[in-house]
């Protein structure tokens, strides 16, 4: 099966393609650094020629509002445009837990109107909406630096691996589409401040984590249901500490 990965070189679609070769699948890298550009349309029609589907994994490279809105906008509509030019048999496309319940943030905002393309577009999608992931929690923590103390939401939040989102995608791309919206979370939900303290300890780094009920996650407002999903969802196989120790 010839899948092609947009955003292939990242974070995610790097381990995505890896885990489709290893599975005996065409997975073809799809990205600005390979002549593919998926906000002009640059080599879409070359790159999904003969390919049954697309994953759509790719990150908006400025993130304020306006930036990121038309980028999720234009690089959806173009890849449905091609999609449907190319016969695409499955439209998977990586989201984000909660999107719909962050309004207030750009990023989630943009994601919700990503959405909303593919929804519409006619073709038959799958969208995977992740929690955090695992890499992201020093970032994280280095966004709620204030008088050398890290403070962060009291709330819950539950990340997953970056090797755990690939496998979920991986499935979902080489099975029936949904037309629906699934979630995929870590195996453990736990306060902002017990991920994120540890995570400090194990890169050496003693400053204290102060977990405060009002402390915004990006300048938004949270609570225990923002960030983690709230009906049934795919749990990753690898835990926090698990993590930490391999990522050490």
């Amino acid at each position: 099966m010839k899948i092609v990965v947009i955003g292939g070189t990242g974070l995610i679609g790097s381990k995505l393609v890896a885990q489709l070769a290893a599975q005996g699948h065409d997975a073809v890298p799809a990205s600005p650094k390979s002549g593919v550009n998926s906000v002009t349309g640059e080599g879409l029609g070359a790159a999904l020629d003969g390919a049954d589907v697309v994953v759509d994994v790719s990150n908006a490279p400025d993130w304020s509002p306006a930036a990121v809105l038309d980028f999720f906008e234009r690089s959806s509509r173009n890849l449905v445009a091609a999609g449907k030019a190319a016969g695409i048999k499955h439209h998977v496309a990586l989201s984000i837990v909660g999107t719909d319940r962050m309004a207030d943030l750009a990023y989630f905002h943009a994601k919700v109107a990503q959405e909303q393309v593919i929804k519409t577009s006619g073709l038959p999608y799958t969208i995977v909406r992740a929690t955090q992931f695992f890499e992201f929690v020093r970032s994280i923590a280095d966004a709620g630096a204030v008088d050398g103390k890290v403070v962060v939401p009291a709330a819950l939040f539950q990340p997953i691996a970056a090797d755990d989102v690939a496998a979920a995608l991986a499935d979902v791309a080489v099975r029936a589409p949904l037309n629906a919206t699934i979630d995929i979370a870590g195996p453990d939900k736990q306060p902002f401040a017990s991920f994120v303290s540890r995570r400090l300890r194990a890169a050496g780094d003693g400053r204290e984590v102060v977990a405060d009920p009002k402390a915004g996650y990006f300048g938004a407002v949270i609570d225990d249901q923002s960030l983690t999903p709230l009906g049934q969802a795919r749990l990753g196989a690898i835990d926090f500490d698990s993590w930490l120790a391999s990522a050490a």
